[in-house]
């Protein structure tokens, strides 16, 4: 009897540590924003977010992961990132931002000489349950690179699969950091993600050795023999520098 009832503890005891080490889900909902500007008009929104926005997002309970502009066009779009506990938490943190006093005096004095804003872009993300845990550093050094992939019609598992069981592991064997993946709330075929690298020649050649490793030519024909052809309808890849106000780096 103490045999079974110490073997029984044993196992609770073995049960328990599992879990404990096991990574929790990454239930937040997740927003990307990315704001145009008028002509002459991007100095100011950097300023505007550098100076006042982003602690007034933080005031709201609005986590800023990061803030980038392209690399090829930095002028062009600022494009960020926040996180919310839920939709429901991110609504209301809005409607606050929105209503709070202090942003409208702030929006008003910045918009003295005109609009800033001529349009803006929102994509709600759910992190996926292969993704690395999204650890926000100053890092610096790196630049990142935002990939998008759009599914072929009912394949979004089957890439979701390829990543999670051959491609992380490859990207890491070939010198790329995975950030964080995230597949778009409101759309069953989109998978977008974060990588960085030292340098946008870093990533390329990167790239260049991980299409040629034996090991992804071979999970790339199984997976779509498995799926009876293409997994993805297009691949875009963006490279993007963060601001020197980002909280990632």
């Amino acid at each position: 009897m103490m045999k079974h009832l110490a073997l029984l503890f044993t196992t609770v005891l073995l049960l328990t540590a599992f879990r404990a080490d096991r990574p929790q889900a990454d239930t937040r909902c997740y927003e990307m924003r990315v704001y145009y500007t008028h002509p002459g008009k991007f100095p100011d929104i950097l300023a505007r977010f550098r100076n006042h926005t982003t602690q007034l997002f933080e005031k709201h309970g609005m986590t800023n992961v990061g803030y980038f502009v392209p690399e090829n066009k930095p002028d062009s779009c600022l494009i960020y990132f926040l996180s919310f506990p839920s939709r429901e938490a991110r609504d209301a943190s809005w409607k606050a931002f929105i209503a709070d006093p202090e942003w409208k005096a702030v929006a008003a004095k910045s918009e003295e000489n005109g609009k800033i804003v001529s349009k803006i872009e929102s994509t709600f993300l759910t992190a996926t349950d292969f993704s690395p845990e999204l650890k926000i550093r100053k890092k610096g050094g790196r630049v990142f690179e935002l990939r998008t992939y759009k599914a072929t019609p009912g394949h979004l598992p089957n890439l979701l699969d390829r990543f999670r069981d051959h491609t992380l592991k490859l990207f890491d064997k070939h010198g790329m950091t995975n950030v964080v993946y995230w597949t778009e709330a409101d759309k069953d075929d989109m998978l977008v993600y974060l990588l960085a690298h030292k340098s946008h020649e870093a990533g390329d050649a990167s790239f260049k050795t991980f299409r040629d490793d034996p090991d992804w030519v071979k999970a790339r024909k199984a997976s779509e023999e498995k799926a009876g052809g293409s997994l993805t309808v297009y691949v875009k890849s963006q490279y993007l520098v963060p601001t020197d106000f980002s909280p990632l780096k």
